[in-house]
């Protein structure tokens, strides 16, 4: 594998605390928005820097609310609950993308301190204005146009080619508000559906999909960990293999470089995830994601800095760490909900079969499809990693009697 990339304008320095009027020491505050399993395992990452992680949940049960104290109960969508979180916050964060521009807007010019910004975080809330931007500072994407009615989509696709791919430009994740169509037939069903303007983008013939996490802090500081192949199964990332097995330096290096100007070229603060399509020529970026991804909960065990402290290190404008992975593969396997409605009845089964396994359940109801957890192992064969990694998913959701 390539070695790391590295940018920095300098070393990062600890954010600085305004002192109370009482001049009473405090413990410096992250307020994450969002409870679910993002801000949950950003709290052994909080406790580890000796910070305090405030977490805005929607509701009392949210899994991180079931392990941050204090979380504050309400709607990210309401201006009055965001703005009553962020009194007590010396930076504000995210879980996911969904606060609403116009809200990060007044408590940008409120005074609170928001990291990534607003006008970074519009390129992972809006896939036109993402696509727009990534192709005028060059990073290689599909060809795309917003598309107002199927009559417009049908004529681009003949300019492009069939087939289409047509995106929900706002809202979307996991594959939702995604479809490929063949014909205009497909693209007058997609209006049908939609409830405003779609993204289309000519579909990329790819090999596999990668995805590149970089960090950086407000000072310029920036790294990239190593770049992993993402396996998904009906749209839903089911295995990371980190290294990407058998992925050249060169490419593996150009992805890396790309990344980290996105974030350059974005401003953003924090971590940023990179999904990219390897192509015959390439690769291709797909989407971002502006805070902790699934396709980096590997480093919990697996890299000698986390992506969850790396991003709240990034946030409060610390010294990144290293991004470096401590063996030489990890493979991570998400438990999506299946037929064993309390994981926890096949928790000691996986554990005493593997040893070296590392599980992560998030506490969450289960669902059909729903990510409820996640399994780790380290090693030297990824091969051997991968083929265990999905057995204990498949026993802990009840898929398997092995």
């Amino acid at each position: 594998m390539a070695s790391i990339a590295t940018v920095a304008a300098e070393t990062g320095t600890a954010v600085r605390l305004a002192a109370g009027a009482d001049e009473v020491d405090r413990s410096t505050v992250v307020g994450m928005v969002g409870g679910g399993q993002l801000a949950r395992m950003s709290q052994p990452a909080a406790i580890g820097l000796g910070i305090t992680l405030r977490v805005l949940a929607e509701r009392a049960d949210d899994c991180a609310a079931q392990v941050v104290p204090g979380t504050m109960v309400g709607a990210h969508t309401d201006l009055t609950a965001l703005s009553a979180f962020a009194q007590g916050c010396d930076v504000l964060t995210f879980d996911h993308e969904h606060v609403p521009a116009g809200h990060l807007d007044v408590l940008e010019r409120s005074g609170h301190t928001i990291r990534p910004g607003r006008a970074a975080l519009v390129h992972a809330q809006d896939k036109a204005v993402m696509r727009e931007r990534l192709a005028a500072i060059g990073v290689p994407g599909p060809v795309s146009r917003v598309v107002r009615d199927a009559r417009d989509a049908s004529a681009f696709a003949e300019e492009v080619g069939w087939p289409l791919v047509l995106k929900t430009p706002r809202g979307g994740y996991d594959g939702k508000g995604v479809r490929v169509v063949e014909d205009e037939r497909g693209t007058a069903d997609a209006f049908d559906r939609a409830t405003g303007v779609l993204l289309a983008e000519v579909y990329v013939e790819f090999t596999r999909e990668l995805a590149v996490l970089v960090a950086r802090s407000p000072l310029g500081q920036a790294v990239a960990y190593p770049v992993v192949e993402t396996v998904q199964v009906d749209r839903v990332c089911h295995e990371v293999l980190a290294p990407a097995p058998a992925l050249d330096a060169r490419t593996a290096v150009a992805a890396q470089h790309a990344a980290l100007s996105v974030a350059h070229q974005l401003g953003v603060t924090g971590v940023l995830a990179v999904e990219m399509f390897q192509t015959a020529d390439g690769f291709f970026v797909n989407e971002l994601a502006m805070r902790p991804h699934n396709s980096g909960h590997w480093t919990i065990e697996g890299a000698v800095t986390s992506q969850f402290e790396q991003h709240l290190r990034a946030v409060l404008d610390l010294p990144l760490g290293s991004p470096r992975l401590v063996a030489p593969a990890a493979v991570m396997v998400n438990v999506l909900g299946g037929r064993r409605a309390d994981l926890g009845t096949g928790l000691g089964h996986v554990l005493a079969r593997d040893p070296e396994l590392h599980v992560h359940l998030y506490g969450k109801v289960v669902r059909p499809g729903r990510k409820v957890g996640h399994v780790t192992l380290l090693g030297d064969d990824a091969g051997d990693l991968r083929e265990r990694a999905c057995e204990a998913a498949a026993y802990l959701q009840g898929d398997s009697d092995a």
